[in-house]
């Protein structure tokens, strides 16, 4: 999952490492996600230790166990801008291409996510995990789940407290579910679970975890 809106978000700045609160429609979008989620059974809970991933983890009814690895790209020099800002000192930039001055490269962020990838993938098989984090993380450990590289990721847009799924198909990495808002009325599971773990990136299950 990514986290609900931030005043960050809401304006398209670029945000890693700065901790920004919820908006309070972003604790709306959050406490949307619970009766989603609560169709669910989940072996393992993560989220980055940002407080507006865990706020919307809480809002969401759960309690997380914070991984450094979902925290969002580093930014670096280009913490709080947008791309068009960005775009007036380097034409055509985009986060997946950079530069990234004072921030981290793609290497540096493919490296993270697999660390979160591989402790999802070592649960039981039929066992979910659900991680709570941020945009272009979350893009990422999707690329790496489907053993894509990080560009990838430019692919996969992924809106503020939308709910994605990674599984399987036939033994083969697949997304389930992508970006999708909570139902407005009364919602049901977001999808069936496969033979192993999945991951609810915030990912579902295959031959190891499944990611929320």
């Amino acid at each position: 999952m990514r986290h609900g809106e931030t005043e960050w978000s809401a304006n398209g700045q670029h945000t890693s490492r700065t901790d920004l609160a919820l908006t309070s429609a972003g604790e709306r979008q959050a406490r949307a996600l619970a009766p989603v989620l609560s169709a669910q059974r989940f072996a393992l809970v993560l989220a980055s230790p940002m407080q507006r991933a865990l706020r919307t983890a809480e809002l969401a009814g759960f309690h997380p166990v914070c991984d450094d690895n979902l925290e969002e790209w580093d930014y670096g020099d280009f913490e709080g801008l947008t791309t068009s800002e960005v775009r007036r000192r380097y034409p055509g930039w985009t986060i997946w291409e950079g530069p990234w001055p004072g921030g981290e490269t793609p290497l540096q962020v493919h490296q993270r996510a697999q660390r979160v990838v591989e402790r999802a993938r070592t649960l039981p098989p039929g066992a979910q995990a659900l991680a709570f984090a941020h945009g272009h993380i979350l893009r990422v450990v999707a690329a790496t789940w489907l053993g894509r590289p990080v560009k990838d990721g430019s692919m996969l847009v992924l809106g503020t407290a939308t709910v994605s799924v990674l599984g399987w198909e036939h033994g083969w990495p697949a997304v389930e579910h992508w970006n999708v808002p909570p139902p407005p009325g009364p919602p049901g599971p977001v999808g069936p679970v496969g033979p192993g773990g999945d991951l609810y990136p915030e990912g579902d299950l295959g031959p190891g975890g499944d990611l929320h």
